[in-house]
């Protein structure tokens, strides 16, 4: 199937990681990711017998070899200075933001710009987005995930 990309908006929260973890919670009870027993991958949403947990979810082996395709394939924001793993989300950092887009304040407007920031798989990127005053107004999390 190869791997997917995803985005997502949020609002604005001081505590990123709790912003990812209130999403994964959001987007497992909607169904939003791909999933399916030994069945072409579809949306969880299709299936009233998903799994209940995400624990569950990822017991199964289909989705421990091939993922979700969503935010549910990363697990953790990382602190400033941490180096990247398997299933982290790493926040853009100022130097990136301003050497991307001539400003640490970013907007929905710089998205084109930092986009390719998310480069490998099974990885994601956040950042917060600010209002036309400077003020943080939205969190946005993408990358690639599944195989």
């Amino acid at each position: 199937m190869g791997a997917s990309g995803w985005s997502y908006f949020v609002a604005y929260q001081p505590d990123l990681d709790a912003a990812l973890d209130a999403l994964r919670d959001k987007i497992f009870a909607e169904g939003q990711y791909w999933w399916a027993r030994g069945e072409t991958p579809n949306s969880a949403s299709d299936y009233p017998h998903r799994p209940a947990t995400m624990k569950e979810l990822f017991n199964d082996e289909w989705v421990q070899e091939s993922g979700t395709h969503s935010i549910l394939d990363v697990y953790r924001v990382l602190d400033e200075g941490e180096r990247p793993e398997f299933g982290t989300v790493e926040p853009v950092s100022a130097a990136e933001a301003l050497r991307h887009t001539g400003t640490e304040r970013l907007t929905r407007e710089h998205l084109a710009a930092i986009e390719g920031l998310a480069e490998q798989r099974w990885f994601g990127r956040c950042t917060v987005l600010h209002d036309a005053e400077g003020k943080p107004e939205e969190i946005y999390f993408w990358g690639f995930s599944g195989d």
